[in-house]
C-alpha cells in the first residue's frame, strides 16, 4: 500500500513518482532471489545513480538533486521497503559523500565530488576497526605523512560495500592524541595495497556484502586530506548524525513492507470460516504495528527538518535511530506472527524483514550507544 506522503514541493512529487516507478520495475522484482544468492546489485545501483538518486541531498553544481532532508529520506524510505540492501547501500554511499562535501576544500569538490554524487561511483565509509566500533578514540589504522603522500595501514571492519566500493572515506590516526589525532581521507578503490577479507556470513542483508578492508602501505596524495589534520573525529561523528537518520528510514522503509505483507495475508487469510482480519486480536497488532510504523516516520521527519532548518538534530536523530529501528525489529516479528506458518518459511518475505530488522538495531551505533547519546544531551542541556 503506496504511503500518503506530504511533500514540499512538485519536483519532489515528481520525484518520488520515479522512485516509485523504479522501486516496482527495477528494484522489488530482484531482491529475494539477490539476497537468496548473496549477489551483490552493483548494477542496479548504476541505474539509481543514472536516475539521480546517489546524489538527492547534494548540490546541483556538483551532479547532485539538491533534495532537503526531508524529501531524500522519504524517497530512501520507499527504496528500502523494495529493497532493504539497495536502501541501506544508498544511506552509507550518502554518508560516505557527506564529509568531503562538507569539510573539503573548493578543489577536493571540483575535482572529486561529481564523480561521488554524479551516480558512477559508489562509496563506503571505513571507520570501524576489529576492536574499534563505537569507542572511535581507540582506532589504530595509521597514516604518515611523506612529503605529498600519506601512507596508510591498517585494518577497518564491517565495511559495507567492502570490495565493491570506488571509493572509501577512511578514518585513520595522525597522531596519538586520543580525540584530535584523527584524520579524515579520501581513497579511490583502486590504489596500491589496498585489498579485502572473504564477505561476512550474516543472518540478514546477504545482499549487502561487508567485509574487511585491508591498508597495506596505501600511498595517496596529500591533496586527499579531508579537513585538517585532527578533524577526522569531528568529521566522522557530524556525518553520523546524518547517517544514522538514513538507517532511520531505511528501517521504517522495511516495517512498511512487513505490515503491507502481514495486512494483506490477513485479509485473504481464511480461518473458522472468515478472513483472520476480522478477529479483534489480529487487528489490534496490525493497528500496534501502523502506529509504530507512523510513530518512527514522524521522528525521522523531524529531525530531517531540524536539519534542513541548520538547527541542531544530534538529540533528535539518536532518538529518530532509536525509535525506527526498534519499530523494525517488533513489527517485522509481528508479521512474521500474523503470517504464522507461513511467516517463516521463505514462501513470504516476513521472514527475511526479520532478519534484516535486527541490524538496524546495531550499526552506526547500537541502540544503547543512542540511548547514551540522548542522555548525554539531555544532560548536558540542564
Amino acid at each position: 500500500m503506496a504511503v500518503d506522503r506530504l511533500l514540499p514541493t512538485d519536483e519532489s512529487i515528481d520525484l518520488l513518482a520515479l522512485v516509485r516507478d523504479l522501486c516496482e520495475h527495477e528494484l522489488a522484482p530482484h531482491a529475494a532471489q539477490a539476497e537468496e544468492s548473496e549477489t551483490f546489485p552493483r548494477d542496479t545501483f548504476r541505474t539509481l545513480g543514472k536516475a539521480g538518486l546517489l546524489g538527492l541531498p547534494y548540490p546541483e553544481q556538483y551532479g547532485g538533486a539538491e533534495q532537503p532532508y526531508e524529501v531524500y529520506l522519504q524517497m530512501l524510505e520507499e527504496i528500502a521497503a523494495a529493497w532493504m540492501s539497495v536502501g541501506v547501500g544508498i544511506s552509507v554511499h550518502t554518508m560516505t559523500s557527506y564529509g568531503l562535501a562538507t569539510f573539503g576544500t573548493d578543489e577536493q569538490k571540483d575535482r572529486l565530488l561529481p564523480d561521488m554524487v554524479g551516480g558512477e561511483l559508489l562509496g563506503a565509509y571505513a571507520l570501524s576497526e576489529p576492536q574499534a566500533g563505537s569507542d572511535i578514540s581507540s582506532l589504530t589504522t595509521r597514516a604518515v605523512r611523506d612529503g605529498d603522500s600519506y601512507v596508510l595501514n591498517g585494518t577497518k571492519a564491517w565495511i559495507s560495500h567492502g570490495s565493491h566500493a570506488d571509493f572509501y572515506t577512511t578514518f585513520a590516526r595522525t597522531s596519538d592524541d586520543p580525540k584530535h589525532g584523527i584524520s579524515a581521507f579520501h581513497v579511490p578503490g583502486t590504489v596500491e595495497g589496498l585489498s579485502f577479507g572473504a564477505p561476512e556470513r550474516k543472518m540478514g542483508l546477504t545482499g549487502s556484502t561487508t567485509t574487511l578492508v585491508n591498508y597495506d602501505n596505501v600511498r595517496i596524495p596529500a591533496a586527499n586530506l579531508i579537513g585538517a589534520e585532527g578533524d577526522g573525529m569531528r568529521i566522522a561523528l557530524s556525518a553520523l548524525d546524518s547517517g544514522r537518520l538514513g538507517i532511520a528510514a531505511c528501517a521504517i522503509g522495511l516495517a512498511q513492507a512487513a505490515l503491507d505483507v502481514a495486512t494483506s495475508y490477513a485479509k485473504e487469510r481464511q480461518q473458522f470460516g472468515q478472513a483472520i482480519a476480522d478477529f479483534q486480536g489480529i487487528r489490534f497488532l496490525l493497528a500496534d504495528m501502523a502506529a509504530a510504523v507512523e510513530s518512527g516516520r514522524a521522528t525521522y521527519l523531524h529531525a530531517a527538518r531540524r536539519r534542513d532548518l541548520g538547527r541542531t538534530f544530534t538529540r533528535e536523530a539518536a532518538i529518530a535511530k532509536l525509535v525506527c529501528t526498534d519499530a523494525a525489529m517488533k513489527v517485522t516479528t509481528d508479521a512474521v506472527q500474523v503470517l504464522g506458518g507461513y511467516g517463516y518459511t521463505r514462501e513470504f518475505p516476513a521472514e527475511r524483514y526479520m532478519r534484516e530488522a535486527k541490524v538496524t538495531q546495531i550499526f552506526e551505533g547500537t541502540n544503547q550507544i543512542q540511548r547514551l547519546v540522548i542522555s548525554r544531551d539531555l544532560l548536558r542541556s540542564v
